[in-house]
């Protein structure tokens, strides 16, 4: 016997301060059911003035989803729940409760495909699991995989008791320190050899995945599916100026994310902290795209990323502009954000320009100078074209070397002139 169909329910809350419509609220709850492969038989939305304490649903409501739920039922509550809210509503209903958090960690354990991945998802199910520690559900024996929130009483999570919970997340924490360990090793190699890394972020479905593939060449799964990607994926691309960087490809965010999936996702998320740019990708067509580049930006802000450093690093990119069917919202979003670049990542429209943006951010410290270098000195003249751009290189008989033409950052340079004091860098424009 096993859940083979879920009833989701949006309590719209007069406390809660979100700017979303109910009925997108509940959409976007479907399609997040519909992630983890359950057909949705019945959505609904309500208006709740006084939140139960005990249910945070009223009797009326209840006794309405009686009718529909069956012990095959899963009921998903769009709303964060008190473990002792969901062990009434489950006495209550005969079917499987879960809240919010619950359901996006489920989906979160399911895309999981790496070690790292899955290991930040099981901190996060313990972690959650802690909290609560509920054992109301007896009589359903259904094994399941993902976060481990629709199983039986069988499940790992549910039997183990708070002391061994704590066993758990300790050796689990210890693990992850060990791929932060991996991920600040290869994160310094890449700034020693001075190669920028760029990590897309967004909303998740707003099409990161596919602008990446399309980028890279990359054949990360895209589909149109929330949290299509949960694992990063990093590839090398070289610019048409000839500059190479590194593209980071990593989890989209979404409202009201668990803090749990937060915390336990900052090995993973360290990518977007340390990036040298972020291109922060929006859905175009989404009439709630502004509420969710709030929600990126918090989420971002969360991480330690302030006003100043979100201004400083991140290119708005607007992509699906080729689904975007009101002008009028176009024009709406390029006032709110007059430097973005509009693309469509499917039809690759707009790739000059988003390619001009971030030759641009990159080139803004830097130098193009003329230095001869003698034969004799190969290890400089090595130096430049690892840590430089090298536009031209000429013969120079009277230098018995050759004269380099070569785009240099701030930092590079002063590194080149601490270390061949000898050689004269020569600004030239070019």
């Amino acid at each position: 016997m096993g859940i083979d169909h879920a009833i989701v329910l949006h309590p719209d809350l007069r406390e809660d301060a979100s700017s979303r419509p109910a009925d997108m609220m509940l959409a976007e709850a479907v399609r997040l059911v519909e992630a983890i492969g359950l057909p949705v038989e019945q959505s609904f939305s309500i208006r709740i003035n006084t939140p139960r304490a005990a249910t945070l649903i009223g009797a009326g409501v209840i006794e309405r989803i009686n009718h529909e739920a069956d012990d095959h039922s899963l009921l998903v509550i769009n709303a964060s729940l008190s473990p002792v809210q969901q062990r009434n509503l489950e006495q209550q209903l005969g079917c499987k409760v879960i809240d919010r958090t619950a359901l996006i960690l489920e989906i979160f354990g399911e895309r999981a495909s790496t070690n790292a991945g899955r290991l930040q998802v099981e901190l996060a199910a313990l972690t959650f699991q802690r909290s609560r520690l509920v054992r109301s559900w007896t009589h359903l024996e259904r094994q399941r995989g993902g976060g481990g929130f629709l199983g039986g009483p069988g499940e790992r999570q549910i039997e183990l008791d708070r002391r061994m919970l704590d066993d758990q997340i300790i050796k689990i924490k210890a693990e992850l320190r060990e791929v932060v360990r991996t991920r600040t090793i290869q994160r310094q190699n890449r700034q020693r050899n001075e190669t920028p890394s760029i990590a897309l972020v967004g909303y998740t479905n707003a099409g990161k995945s596919t602008l990446f593939n399309t980028l890279t060449g990359a054949g990360v799964l895209s589909q149109d599916m929330l949290f299509a990607t949960l694992d990063p994926t990093m590839r090398g691309l070289p610019l048409p100026s000839g500059r190479t960087v590194i593209f980071a490809d990593t989890v989209g965010f979404i409202s009201q994310l668990p803090t749990e999936l937060v915390e336990s996702f900052k090995s993973t998320l360290e990518e977007v902290v340390e990036a040298d740019l972020l291109l922060h990708v929006h859905d175009a067509s989404s009439p709630m795209a502004i509420e969710e580049a709030k929600d990126v930006h918090d989420v971002m802000q969360s991480l330690g990323l302030n006003e100043e450093e979100q201004y400083r690093r991140v290119i708005h990119v607007f992509n699906k502009i080729d689904q975007v069917t009101d002008p009028d919202q176009l024009q709406m979003l390029k006032q709110r954000f007059p430097q973005a670049v509009m693309i469509s990542a499917l039809h690759e429209t707009g790739f000059d320009e988003l390619h001009t943006a971030i030759e641009n951010y990159f080139s803004a410290d830097e130098n193009s100078v003329l230095i001869n270098v003698p034969y004799s000195m190969g290890d400089a003249r090595s130096w430049l074209f690892e840590h430089g751009h090298m536009k031209t290189t000429e013969e120079n008989k009277e230098a018995n070397g050759l004269s380099c033409y070569v785009i240099l950052s701030d930092a590079n340079l002063a590194r080149f002139r601490s270390r061949w004091p000898q050689l004269t860098a020569d600004h030239f424009t070019g």
